[in-house]
């Protein structure tokens, strides 16, 4: 009898008896299925990267390569859509454990009954359909706000050229309360260009699309150029910003360049917009082969509620002057993707400490 819960899909059949190999084919092809045979694990692999099948369907005793191993050389290849593999044994307890191990999603033994291994089937083929279907809702979701984000950042670049001319004067000479006023928009609008690259850059972490290119660089190069960029700021609140670091400190560590200066201004921006009079100051140094990055300042602090959640993404501070609840969740994404950590340690109306430990050298 034909399985009408689902569409026809293709079951790939891997059996060294040819016999076995004619027995399988007959039950899926009455039950609807697309069928492809292989017999040995090598033809398998060879048929799966040339045309991926929707279920994998092998025996575990095989000559060369058994069922096991080719478990483990399919989940090996990450550019391969989710297929479920199905393993058939007459072995013991053991040889479940090892082929659970390797990848395999579910078995059935020997002597095969028909109907559980059409259930067997159906049950791993409902499962890849709502795996690609939350697979497809994630690529649909990052297309949305790849989308959104280029829609929404061009009449923003735009906004702040005309804002910035307007401050120049180029429109004609300005009185002093639309000088305050202009200067209120253009911040207004720096604020949301951030937030728009910022969502964009926390949904390409999530959606596992976010490309990074290592390099060896020098950390305290980077984070002195970030000084004389954020100066000004806390020169304007009268924040004493410094970096301290051990003059034998290796400076050079392996990451994206890019993507540590954008955790480094995100933390040090916190630090200084948070921090009403007093200093933040950043210190490194060496443990166990990991640079340590502190960024330390004196001001309002984080109560140990709000602690449990920082990392979180949309997560809101009570603070009039706390942002969307992305920023910091992106800078875990970036510690994470560099194999680091992050920590957190403060108390209300005492500052904040966060501490990163980054490796000098990735694996």
């Amino acid at each position: 009898m034909k399985d009408e819960t689902l569409p026809a899909k293709k079951i790939l059949v891997v059996d060294d008896s040819f016999e076995n190999l004619c027995m399988i084919e007959a039950i899926l092809d009455s039950a609807g299925y697309q069928v492809s045979l292989a017999e040995d694990g090598a033809n398998a692999l060879s048929q799966i990267q040339t045309y991926p099948p929707d279920l994998v369907l092998s025996d575990v005793m095989m000559p060369k390569m058994n069922g096991n191993e080719l478990t483990r050389r399919i989940r090996e290849q990450p550019d391969l859509p989710f297929i479920p593999i199905l393993l058939i044994t007459a072995q013991d307890k053991a040889d479940v454990v090892e082929g659970l191990d390797a990848g395999a999603d579910d078995f059935i033994r020997k002597p095969i009954e028909i109907d559980e291994l059409l259930a067997r089937v159906r049950s791993l083929l409902r499962l890849k359909h709502s795996i690609d279907e939350r697979e497809q809702m994630a690529r649909l979701r990052e297309d949305f706000v790849s989308r959104l984000t280029h829609d929404l950042r061009t009449p923003l670049v735009a906004a702040d050229r005309i804002l910035t001319l307007f401050q120049e004067e180029a429109f004609g000479a300005l009185t002093e309360t639309m000088i305050e006023a202009i200067s209120t928009m253009k911040t207004s609008n720096h604020n949301l260009l951030e937030m728009t690259n910022t969502i964009l850059e926390v949904y390409r972490y999530e959606a596992g699309r976010k490309r990074l290119t290592f390099t060896n660089f020098d950390l305290v190069e980077l984070i002195e150029e970030l000084i004389k960029e954020l100066q000004p700021l806390a020169e304007q609140k009268a924040i004493v910003l410094t970096l301290k670091h051990n003059k034998k400190l290796n400076k050079e560590i392996v990451g994206s360049r890019l993507e540590i200066r954008r955790l480094l201004t995100n933390l040090i921006g916190n630090a200084l917009k948070f921090t009403d009079q007093g200093s933040v100051t950043l210190s490194l140094s060496e443990k166990n082969n990991f640079i340590v990055i502190k960024v330390q300042d004196t001001g309002c602090g984080i109560s140990a509620t709000e602690q449990v959640n920082l990392f979180e993404r949309f997560r809101h501070g009570n603070h009039r002057l706390s942002g969307s609840g992305l920023g910091l969740h992106l800078v875990r994404q970036i510690v994470e993707a560099h194999q680091g950590t992050i920590d957190v340690e403060s108390e209300l109306g005492k500052g904040s400490l966060f501490i990163v430990q980054l490796p000098l050298t990735l694996e």
